[in-house]
């Protein structure tokens, strides 16, 4: 039985994620995290997406993107684990897919729940007991939406935007929303 088609809608968020063959680590040293975000940057300005937010764990990775077109999140998503993939298949002198399976994307269709993605997403290596404090990971998008931190291819989303008149103002609001406890499960 075929597989049901993935509808997007133009300017509607989702949130992207993807995780390793049978949960094994994908992302092993800085090169791997750098390389993979890479792809990130180039499929998102060829494909006209807008990534506002990510994570990229050992094992799985997580996007908040806003695809241009109906067909502009898919053809980013197939550059994107299909580059990573071949890069990582070279790196180890592999075969076959790093992924678990196709990526799952979650339609984000209210400004709470956006909100509450994105503080999911950029809180993910606290949860996951790796770091104390979200900055202290640098492979989120948190030091942007927190600190500030330059970056030139996050694009911010309507709603962060709104969470302050002024860059420090919605640094502030988002780390008082980061600072409450995060009850979304993985």
């Amino acid at each position: 039985m075929p597989r049901p088609p993935r509808v997007f809608v133009p300017g509607l968020s989702a949130h992207v994620f993807q995780r390793g063959h049978n949960k094994a680590p994908v992302f092993n040293e800085d090169c791997d995290y750098r390389t993979f975000l890479w792809l990130v940057r180039d499929a998102s300005h060829r494909f006209a997406v807008d990534v506002h937010g990510f994570a990229v764990m050992n094992n799985h990775y997580h996007l908040i993107a806003t695809p241009g077109d109906d067909e502009a999140l898919p053809a980013a998503m197939k550059a994107i684990d299909g580059g990573y993939t071949r890069y990582y298949n070279k790196k180890h002198d592999r075969l076959g897919t790093a992924w678990n399976a196709r990526y799952r994307a979650k339609l984000i269709d209210d400004e709470t729940y956006w909100l509450t993605c994105l503080r999911y997403v950029e809180l993910n290596p606290v949860r996951a007991q790796l770091v104390r404090a979200p900055e202290e990971y640098q492979w989120t998008s948190y030091p942007v939406h927190a600190m500030g931190a330059f970056n030139d291819w996050l694009v911010p989303h309507q709603i962060y935007l709104q969470l302050g008149p002024t860059p420090g103002d919605r640094q502030r609001a988002y780390r008082a929303l980061c600072a409450v406890s995060d009850t979304v499960a993985d």
